[in-house]
């Protein structure tokens, strides 16, 4: 079969063909022959979106399989457009050693899913090679730690490991859990403190390491200046990057309560401005499957896979992000990380590569409706927004 369509890779986005056979893609080039499909101009083709942070909420304890389980975030990935995605270890049982992995490993259908591995602070490396998420400061689930004295006696056991911190300050946390609003009980110094603290054990302990949802100014600024020399990359989410803390009223502050929380707009826009410029790695959901029931008793987080391509699209409409920057961030390094741990090639324009391509049409924009959300959620937080775009998954 051959596609001709506008492929857009990180490196270029101009109309071309693409050769697929047995679910693979054979070839790629401009005269390949008679195309059996082709998309017009108003199509955007990429290597399939992966959303490298995402809490499915299954596990072997089935508590909380009525949020989410693999199958029904496979089905909200494929309705954003996502062909793959890494899924959090904070569970009631979480995947700690090889034998829990295991298990939850098995409870993965035949979507491309990668798993992390929880650090806690009894916890010692794998035998099989894994990424590793570690909480500085409380979250869902029993796995964070509330000092740094005690991440770095347990990080140093993970010397050279892929480890992905969610960066905020135990102690500044603490001492601000008497305030009124969220953005106050967590506020921007938290991360900060907390990703200077990241970076230090990253120089240290030679780690790789991925600092999750960066979400202010300044917490930026030190991550930026301290790739230029460490192995250290940069999410970000599209929360952080639509919203603020201008919009916040008494109405919508428990729906979009999320940690680390809404900043303010000078963050937004620093943001924004770094992932223009290519200077972000990764753009993930940090999709958390609550109810609203969940929310209106102060939950954190935001259900976000259904909507993952849709934002994509409002990017490059509303903040004219070279869809190259997209591919890059969206597609071809979340396809290099899950394919170094998973064995999943996925995320290029290249031969052998999974034949999974993430769609955009610019002439078919989208009204977020709750109707449409395949989450077992049931919202989202961009309800009643339109997008530019229509977005889909197509796979040979």
């Amino acid at each position: 079969m051959i596609i001709e369509a506008i492929f857009v890779d990180h490196v270029s986005s101009e109309r071309t063909q693409v050769m697929i056979q047995d679910g693979l893609i054979k070839e790629v080039g401009k005269n390949l022959g008679e195309a059996d499909k082709s998309f017009d101009d108003s199509c955007l083709i990429f290597p399939g979106f992966i959303d490298l942070h995402v809490h499915a909420r299954e596990d072997v304890s089935q508590k909380h399989n009525y949020k989410e389980t693999f199958e029904s975030a496979s089905l909200a990935a494929n309705q954003g457009g996502v062909v793959g995605f890494a899924e959090m270890p904070n569970n009631p049982i979480p995947p700690v050693d090889d034998n829990s992995y295991s298990d939850k490993l098995n409870l993965i259908g035949d979507f491309p899913i990668l798993l992390y591995a929880a650090i806690g602070q009894h916890t010692v490396p794998l035998v099989r090679e894994v990424p590793y998420k570690v909480f500085m400061g409380r979250s869902v689930g029993d796995l964070f730690f509330n000092s740094y004295p005690k991440l770095e006696q347990t990080i140093k056991r993970y010397s050279g490991k892929s480890v992905s911190f969610h960066c905020e300050d135990p102690l500044i946390l603490e001492k601000n859990q008497a305030k009124i609003l969220h953005e106050d009980k967590r506020p921007a110094q938290a991360e900060i403190e907390a990703i200077q603290f990241a970076i230090e054990l990253t120089a240290k302990y030679n780690l790789k390491t991925k600092i999750c949802h960066v979400s202010t100014k300044s917490g930026l600024e030190q991550c930026l200046a301290a790739k230029e020399h460490l192995d250290l990359t940069i999410e970000v989410t599209p929360h952080h990057l639509y919203f603020d803390t201008t919009i916040l009223n008494n109405q919508n502050r428990k729906l979009l309560q999320v940690n680390p929380p809404i900043r303010s707009e000078k963050d937004r826009l620093a943001l924004i401005n770094a992932l223009k410029k290519g200077k972000i790695d990764y753009m993930v959901t940090d999709h958390a499957p609550h109810t609203l029931e969940d929310k209106a008793a102060g939950i954190s987080g935001l259900p976000q896979l259904d909507t993952y391509g849709l934002f994509v699209s409002w990017l490059i409409q509303k903040h004219n992000v070279e869809p190259r920057i997209i591919a890059l961030m969206c597609s071809y390094n979340p396809g290099m990380f899950i394919n170094k741990f998973a064995g999943i090639k996925l995320g290029q324009l290249k031969e052998g590569y999974q034949a999974r391509f993430s769609v955009i049409d610019f002439s078919k924009p989208t009204i977020v409706t709750e109707e449409k959300i395949k989450s077992k959620s049931g919202w989202s937080p961009f309800k009643g927004v339109e997008f530019p775009g229509q977005v889909y998954v197509v796979e040979y």
